[in-house]
């Protein structure tokens, strides 16, 4: 009798265990549903289309021209939304066998949405849509936010919180403008603007690693700081010496042959310095951060600082590196707003880009490539909101405005799916 106890007993804790094994875990529903939303709008698009949207294609540089197509808009948005419905249909197959659902199925459903939105915002207003100058305002707008999501990825992964890239960024607009007006040449001031942004992280170092204070205050403080700062030097010094403030602007390099490929090439290959280094920024990060040593020991310091110390890692070094290494990407960042754009400096120019590079490298999960998409999708949204009036489209800018910050909220809200933060970041050590 004791014995059948006993066994009883001990196969108890094998039986829960299994059955907790082989729990069915809920579907991930976010994804279909997102799907599905777009194609009730997409319904409604369809119903309130009348005539044609024409779509520019070609530039005047390109080998061979595609023309400006001019098609019937319901048409389009009905075969746009067919491409949505075979993503949609993929997706709920996929949840419904718990599997994970591929990043071409969420970008399938976005780029269906838009091109039935692009032929709705058209049809019969006699408006042509630019895409080619839609594509490269994207790309620029979102030049910045790939910046200061890199230095959030590479603060955070190393365990330190950047909220100070807004004034990071800010500072490598300010002092890109002064340097390049005080020398005459914009490329100077290219050199100089990751210089402002290695100055706000080491501020946030001293404070935050340092002495400890909580990271996410000291990240607001600086920022409200270098605004108040560069505000003063502007209503002072700038405003009575206009020649420390001239719209210099870095010429556009086109790559040969590349940048003459219709649609891609004057998007992609038709930019600014600035534009090709964040090419590469993004392609070295992606390799370095996961395939490489120091990519090991950064990411180490941001999940497990006690085991990195135990191994001969430096943490509080490699914290306070990496930071300064953060800080001079969302200088170079800041730096587009002014040499980059030929504009010069004004108060607060950043307007909340800081943040919603924090939101792309949060919708990204803290890797390179995703955040150079979620970057994207904000630039896109900024570039038609600016796009639509011009086209004589009744659609309201500032609804399109409102997108990359309903993105932003989503994300902070945990909707794009299931993401994690650094274990370790913002805790001090030692």
């Amino acid at each position: 009798m004791t014995v059948s106890t006993t066994s009883a007993a001990s196969t108890e804790p094998t039986a829960s265990a299994s059955s907790a094994s082989t729990a069915v875990e809920p579907m991930n529903l976010k994804i279909p549903l997102t799907g599905v939303v777009a194609l009730l709008l997409q319904g409604l698009m369809a119903v309130g289309a009348h005539g044609s949207t024409t779509f520019n294609l070609t530039a005047s540089s390109d080998l061979f021209r595609l023309g400006a197509p001019t098609l019937n808009a319901r048409l389009v948005i009905l075969v746009a939304a067919g491409i949505v419905v075979a993503a949609t249909a993929v997706a709920f197959h996929r949840a419904r066998s718990r599997s994970r659902i591929p990043t071409w199925v969420t970008v399938l459903i976005g780029i269906g949405f838009v091109i039935a939105f692009l032929a709705w915002a058209g049809a019969g207003r006699n408006g042509v849509i630019p895409l080619v100058t839609i594509l490269s305002s994207a790309l620029g707008l979102s030049v910045p936010l790939v910046y200061g999501s890199l230095a959030g990825i590479i603060g955070e992964r190393s365990g330190t919180i950047n909220i100070a890239i807004e004034g990071q960024l800010l500072g490598g607009a300010f002092l890109g403008a002064v340097v390049a007006s005080a020398c005459s040449s914009p490329w100077v001031g290219l050199v100089s603007a990751p210089v402002a942004g290695v100055l706000v992280a080491l501020l946030l170092a001293l404070f935050g690693l340092r002495y400890r204070v909580n990271q996410i205050v000291v990240g607001v403080v600086l920022n409200v700081l270098v605004s108040g700062l560069t505000g003063f030097l502007f209503s002072t010094f700038l405003s009575s010496s206009p020649s420390l403030n001239r719209a210099l602007r870095l010429p556009t390099l086109a790559v040969p042959v590349l940048s003459r490929i219709p649609l891609i090439g004057p998007v992609l290959f038709q930019q600014t310095i600035l534009v090709y280094l964040m090419y590469a920024a993004v392609a070295i990060l992606s390799y370095m951060l996961f395939r490489s040593r120091w990519g090991l020991r950064l990411r180490a310091c941001g999940e497990h600082p006690k085991a990195a110390d135990t191994v001969g890692i430096k943490v509080m070094r490699t914290r306070v590196a990496n930071l300064a290494l953060a800080g001079a990407l969302a200088g170079l960042g800041g730096a587009f707003f002014t040499v980059g754009s030929g504009l010069s400096f004004d108060n607060d120019m950043t307007a909340g880009n800081g943040y919603i590079a924090l939101a792309a490298m949060i919708l990204g999960a803290w890797r390179p490539l995703g955040s150079l998409g979620a970057a994207v999708l904000f630039g896109f949204a900024t570039s038609v909101a600016q796009t639509l009036p011009v086209i004589g489209s009744s659609v309201s800018p500032d609804i399109i405005s409102m997108i990359p910050y309903i993105v932003t909220i989503l994300a902070v809200a945990g909707f794009v799916g299931k993401v994690r933060a650094p274990a370790a970041e913002g805790v001090p050590y030692p």
